[in-house]
């Protein structure tokens, strides 16, 4: 058993995908690297290796939101492994990633990341049955 703490374990494994992707930070080319890349595989990755593939990509694109946007690695509600930002949005780039092997460029990971300051900026409407 690994006496790595979680979040050590989520950069390590991010790091790891940096220095194969050959990127020199965690930021949004960092990302569109990561998109390219995903589309160059996902018709080779085989049902066995699908997991460990979304594990690691997913913990470089949730470093990289975690870099870029003053993020944390957080527990979402679901207990899901997320990405929490500005205390109240939350992101699993493991389901990202995932979806992106599923569907393509359509739920491409760069333009969700692109997607990331409107978000910030959009404030957090109320519920209409919150009273």
């Amino acid at each position: 058993m690994s006496s790595e703490s979680p979040l050590a374990s989520l950069r390590a494994a991010a790091e790891a995908v940096r220095q194969q992707l050959q990127v020199n930070a965690f930021d949004a080319a960092a990302v569109q690297r990561l998109s390219d890349l995903i589309e160059v595989q996902r018709p080779a990755i085989q049902p066995a290796d699908r997991e460990g593939v979304v594990m690691a990509l997913g913990c470089f694109l949730g470093q990289c939101m975690v870099d870029t946007y003053q993020g944390e690695w957080a527990a979402g509600p679901d207990g899901s492994t997320g990405v929490g930002l500005a205390g109240r949005l939350f992101f699993n780039p493991f389901f990202l990633v995932s979806e992106q092997l599923k569907k393509g460029l359509e739920q491409s990971v760069s333009t969700f990341f692109a997607s990331i300051p409107q978000r910030l900026a959009t404030p957090q409407q109320r519920k209409s049955w919150i009273k």
